[in-house]
């Protein structure tokens, strides 16, 4: 979960959300490198010779350089991009497939893999939530998932546009009416997850958080076997 005057990445908690935070790296530390260079020619134009040359002369060299340049940048920051892309995106052979559907405004999970398992997901209210709880994000029934297994999530919608997001998993996928996304989800521990809908869809938007709780897959298998 976030903390108070956080300024970085959530921690990865997830395959998906470490490919995140390692292409967030490269890009910074190129983003930096860029930064001390372009700095170093400003500081070199405006206070040595360099500025009493004639502008309309030609340097081949230094033209080719800041021609090159950023088509090296590109494909340094493309390369990892495409390949992060792919990894995130790549659904193999999944334990088990979860159909979420978003409402204005909870969210309905499904498992009907071999089990036909359906509930729905509310936000619980202030004053019904247990001691520790977060508020606003804690809801009454969590979406249960085997922890170290990769499952497959389909999203959907039944009325507006709705987002399942969990930030701490790298994982964000809109819910659209009439259309199923998928994505694969796999935890890297147990523990319960928290995100929140993450596009404006109505009045109470702020107010139908994701809770995904990954357990054991002995202990998954017996909540499968008796739906509770």
């Amino acid at each position: 979960m976030p903390y108070a005057t956080q300024l970085s990445l959530q921690e990865a908690l997830g395959p998906t959300m470490e490919e995140v935070v390692f292409l967030h790296d490269h890009v910074l530390l190129l983003t930096c490198l860029m930064t001390l260079v372009i700095l170093m020619f400003t500081i070199t134009a405006t206070t040595t010779a360099l500025t009493h040359n004639d502008p309309s002369e030609e340097v081949e060299q230094l033209e080719a350089a800041w021609t090159a340049a950023p088509i090296m940048i590109l494909i340094l920051t493309a390369l990892p991009s495409v390949r992060s892309l792919y990894l995130m995106e790549e659904v193999f052979d999944p334990y088990l497939t979860i159909k979420a559907t978003g409402h204005q405004w909870y969210w309905n999970y499904e498992y009907s893999d071999e089990t036909h398992i359906s509930y729905d997901s509310y936000m619980l209210q202030t004053h019904d939530l247990p001691k520790g709880s977060p508020r606003l994000l804690e809801v009454d029934h969590r979406m249960v998932m085997p922890a170290g297994l990769q499952t497959r999530i389909v999203v959907t919608a039944e009325d507006v546009l709705h987002s399942w997001a969990i930030p701490s998993l790298g994982i964000k996928v809109d819910a659209v009416p009439g259309r199923l996304n998928q994505i694969p989800l796999a935890t890297s521990r147990t523990g319960v997850f928290f995100g929140q809908c993450s596009e404006i869809c109505g009045a109470n938007h702020s107010f139908m958080p994701i809770a995904a709780e990954a357990i054991p897959l002995y202990y998954f298998e017996q909540w499968l076997s008796t739906g509770q």
